[in-house]
């Protein structure tokens, strides 16, 4: 009896530390660099910021953007903490549900009205005073509805048609993602998908076709004018340094100045309008200049444990929901950090996603903290099973003494 309570009390302490750990410096990390990023505004900017009676207008100081993503990290840990405590297998209910409510607000982006327009792309939806970007709940509900799908018995690896199905599935999303246009959301999910059907043991040359036949569709893609331009200032940005290419070579000479050990936090001179959106997509600029090398290695190896714990969750994991929801969510994390470090530092062309964690956005750190709590809940997910296997067979062990109790009574 005791030592089948030790063993319920051992399998109920097992949490992953390590990866709530490094998520954990990851966004401490980013509250620095956002304060770095938008504390500091020019005395022009902060006396029109506000009216002349406002004491606060003539400030050099503007906390709003740190306040709103302190509140995004807050409200961040509030549905991280829900979904670590959720019943897992609620997920797989809940995949179909989430990807219509995706579609529908995908399709609400374009709305009059209800869409907002920001530098020329239509991806937030705005209700009173809060905006959310939709891409980032269609990405999370793309990973689960991929995951049901290919653990249902009605998925065959060898047939054609289980391949077709997630393909249009897939295009059908993409399709209203580039009409916001949001390329790089695009992207991932694509990235996603054939990851888990390769996973999945969908055959090499099904992918392979459908890559050949979708190279025209991509070529047209590129060549779209701002994607073109995109594309010739990632080859050369100095050809045209001052309009194309000046964000990118900004970047550069954060990077160059950051050095081995950085400027040191909030020295940066590149935020101070020289490098576009330093708070969201280019924020590991600012990291590298403010930190320098080690700082950004600090990252890079965040990112690379939340990997490697997603990956030794997987391993753990028996039941096939559960796996590819480890694996898609792994990847979506992990994805989207190597994209955003390769544009900043100049190996991929430039793409609108920001850093998880660490960029300023609340729905970005939301549905990524969403995602941790349900590999937390995943990781604890076998053994939680186990511990109610032994529950009950203490329970049934009480209730067969009970029973001797009430005959020998009798």
């Amino acid at each position: 009896m005791e030592e089948s309570v030790n063993q319920i009390n051992q399998v109920r302490g097992q949490f992953d530390k390590i990866l709530f750990v490094s998520v954990l410096c990851l966004m401490l990390i980013g509250v620095f660099m956002v304060y770095s990023a938008t504390s500091v505004v020019a005395p022009t900017r902060a006396e029109t910021a506000a009216p002349k009676t406002d004491t606060a207008a003539t400030s050099l100081t503007d906390l709003r953007y740190l306040k709103k993503h302190l509140a995004s990290i807050v409200l961040g840990f509030c549905i991280m903490a829900a979904m670590y405590k959720a019943n897992a297998d609620l997920l797989k209910k809940a995949a179909l549900p989430l990807l219509i409510v995706s579609v529908l607000l995908l399709i609400a982006v374009k709305m009059p009205g209800i869409g907002v327009t920001v530098n020329g792309a239509r991806r937030w939806i705005r209700v009173m005073h809060i905006t959310f970007q939709p891409s980032e709940l269609a990405k999370l509900s793309m990973v689960l509805i991929m995951a049901k799908y290919l653990s249902g018995e009605s998925f065959v690896p060898e047939s054609v048609k289980s391949f077709v199905k997630p393909v249009v599935l897939m295009l059908g999303v993409q399709g209203m993602l580039l009409l916001q246009p949001d390329f790089g959301s695009a992207a991932i999910i694509g990235i996603i998908t054939f990851s888990l059907l390769f996973l999945a043991g969908v055959r090499i040359k099904y992918i392979l076709s459908l890559g050949v036949v979708l190279i025209p569709v991509v070529i047209k893609l590129i060549m779209e004018p701002y994607r073109l331009k995109r594309v010739l200032v990632f080859l050369d940005p100095w050809a045209d340094e001052k309009k194309g290419g000046f964000q990118l070579i900004q970047s550069f000479v954060a990077l160059g100045n950051g050095g081995i050990d950085g400027v040191g936090i909030g020295k940066s001179t590149q935020k101070l309008f020289f490098l576009p959106e330093a708070k969201t997509d280019f924020i590991f600029a600012i990291v590298g200049e403010e930190t320098g090398l080690i700082g950004a290695a600090i990252v890079v190896l965040l990112f690379f444990t939340v990997f490697i714990r997603g990956i030794y969750i997987v391993r753990r994991l028996k039941e096939g929901f559960f796996m590819y929801t480890a694996v898609g969510l792994t990847l979506l994390i992990s994805i989207q950090a190597v994209i955003n470090m390769a544009v900043v530092s100049g190996l991929l062309p430039t793409k609108g996603l920001p850093l998880p964690f660490i960029s300023y956005g609340g729905s970005s750190m939301i549905l990524n903290a969403a995602a941790v709590g349900i590999l937390l809940n995943l990781a604890e997910g076998e053994v939680r099973q186990e511990s109610r296997a032994v529950e009950r067979q203490q329970d049934s062990k009480i209730n067969r003494r009970k029973g001797r109790i009430f005959t020998y009574a009798k």
